[in-house]
């Protein structure tokens, strides 16, 4: 009897045979369908770009666009614009771009096929030796990047400070052409405000949003509404006040809260302006009103500042502190010492680069006022033996309490509190900010680097402190007795300088608006009150 295993197997049917057969089609189908059709080429994938060679790439596309890029894009489409490159591709020729975002133009007269077109950063087929031609030396690579990505990793969210090279003013020579072009109400004087913002001849929060408002009231002085125009608060808004504040904090300097807050109250002035009114007439208002915000919220709120903050200093005997420059500072220390005739001497403390307190210094000392001036590293000896109090100034203040002043302020107010030395603050409502800041990191601003670089500190004003360093192309000149000169070649030397430092609100003791002198905690109430709006968005952040 033969056993199971010895069975031959059993023959398929035909319907399985049938069964089969259509699964090998329709699996030999597919295979055909997802073949690549021989006639498309695929680009290979663009090379993998550092930071520096992005930053490169973005430059020279800018560049691009504000020479004549146009034209070089029309250029680029001709030679370049169909898939196939063709006859079209060899006669007109294209633009390329390397991997260091250099562009160049390839010869005419080269076959479509062998011509290398690069469209909106997709490229073709490149032959050998273009690619070595166009491809960057390690070691220039190297250089360059080490020159250009200096930026401290932990800030490098924040925007990067304009230059005040030369290159940097033909830049904003042809963004002013270009500008005027587009709007016949670019006024010369925003760039020169401008100027004064990007050299840094104008500084402090009161001084910045004077300047603003003075400029706007110019500016309206010299407008009038197109015939065309169906609401003239539409054009004021669009074509007068936009283009000129993003020109300042976009190619400039970041604006301040102050300005951002003065900004904010023009802007709604102009949409509560009546449809109907005349232009005259409407130009009055605006006018009016950004005379009385810049007199009831800077000028009457420095008076009520220095009365409410001159009752906390004795007539006899009294060592104040003060760090940096502040408008409503230097006026309660006048006022004290030439209207209530107390007699205090004034300790100024000062750090590089911004050398602030020199100008304080000259303010009080021709005032008749007894004056120290000390650099920031010799604040702890002082602040142990003789302060008694410490008065600073504020660019701005969270709703929070914290309080966004010159750098180096915060230190002050650490040493003060850890002496048991009460810090009294002086800052008008109109800085109050709804937003909430915990650290200095989050929103700051970026000073220039070179400032620091620059070791010598004897400068005469505020917009040549490190320029006789800088060559006439806008160069830095290298100088051997300088520390730190030739320091972006050094691959392991990064330089920071900021603008703003945070002081938390447990080292602050009183804050002094014109409305009084208040604790920290009592900010958001006091925001509540002058602006019921706001009160919302404090409400939601706590």
């Amino acid at each position: 009897m033969a056993s199971e295993s010895d069975a031959p197997p059993p023959s398929s049917t035909p319907n399985e045979a049938a069964a089969a057969s259509a699964s090998a089609a329709s699996s030999t189908a597919k295979a055909e369908r997802k073949a690549k059709p021989a006639n498309i080429v695929i680009p290979p994938k663009k090379p993998k770009l550092n930071k520096a060679e992005r930053r490169a790439l973005q430059e020279a596309q800018r560049a691009a666009k504000a020479g004549g890029g146009g034209a070089a894009a029309a250029v680029g489409q001709e030679g370049g614009g169909k898939a196939g490159g063709g006859k079209a591709g060899g006669e007109k020729g294209g633009i390329r771009t390397s991997e260091s975002g250099a562009l160049s133009t390839t010869a005419s007269g080269v076959s479509g096929g062998d011509a290398t077109v690069v469209k909106r950063g997709h490229s073709k087929s490149i032959t050998e030796e273009e690619k070595k031609d166009a491809t960057p030396d390690a070691d220039d690579r190297d250089t360059r990047g080490n020159r250009e990505d200096k930026m401290v990793s932990l800030f490098s969210h924040l925007p990067r400070p304009k230059s005040q090279s030369g290159s940097h003013t033909h830049h904003l020579s042809s963004l002013l052409a270009s500008t005027t072009q587009q709007s016949s109400h670019f006024h010369p004087a925003i760039p020169t405000l401008g100027h004064l913002y990007l050299t840094h001849s104008l500084l402090g929060g009161n001084a910045r949003c004077r300047a603003m408002l003075q400029t706007f009231a110019l500016l309206l002085q010299s407008y009038t509404p197109p015939p065309t125009s169906r609401d003239f608060r539409h054009d004021i808004d669009h074509a007068l006040l936009k283009p000129a504040f993003q020109y300042w904090t976009t190619q400039c300097r970041p604006h301040s809260v102050s300005m951002g807050n003065a900004f904010s109250f023009l802007k709604l002035a102009v949409a509560n302006l009546n449809r109907e009114l005349e232009w005259n007439a409407a130009r009055e208002i605006l006018l009016e009103s950004m005379e009385a915000y810049v007199t009831e919220r800077i000028e009457f709120a420095g008076k009520a500042i220095s009365r409410h903050a001159g009752t906390k200093i004795q007539d006899r005997g009294d060592v104040l502190l003060i760090f940096g420059k502040s408008e409503v500072i230097n006026r309660l220390l006048l006022d004290a010492a030439l209207v209530d005739k107390k007699q205090f001497r004034v300790i100024v403390v000062d750090s590089r680069p911004m050398l602030e307190g020199r100008d304080t210094l000259s303010i009080l000392s021709k005032a008749g006022i007894s004056c120290t001036y000390v650099l920031l590293n010799a604040l702890s000896y002082l602040m142990m033996r003789e302060v008694t109090k410490v008065f600073l100034g504020a660019s701005a203040l969270m709703s929070n309490g914290s309080v966004l002043s010159r750098v180096g302020t915060a230190c002050v107010a650490l040493l003060a509190n850890s002496n048991h030395i009460p810090v009294l603050v002086g800052c008008e409502t109109y800085k109050i900010c709804n937003r909430v800041q915990l650290e200095s990191i989050t929103g700051n601003e970026l000073g220039d680097a070179n400032e620091v670089a620059c070791t010598d500190c004897a400068r005469v004003g505020p917009s040549n402190r490190w320029n006789g360093n800088m060559s006439d192309g806008g160069e830095e000149k290298r100088n051997d007795e300088d520390a730190l000169a030739g320091w972006k070649d050094q691959p392991n030397l990064k330089l920071l300088s900021l603008m703003y430092d945070l002081t938390p609100s447990d080292f602050v003791t009183g804050i002094v608006t014109e409305v009084g002198i208040l604790p920290p905690t009592s900010v958001a109430v006091l925001l509540r009150e002058m602006s019921p709006e706001s009160a919302s968005t404090v409400d939601s952040m706590e």
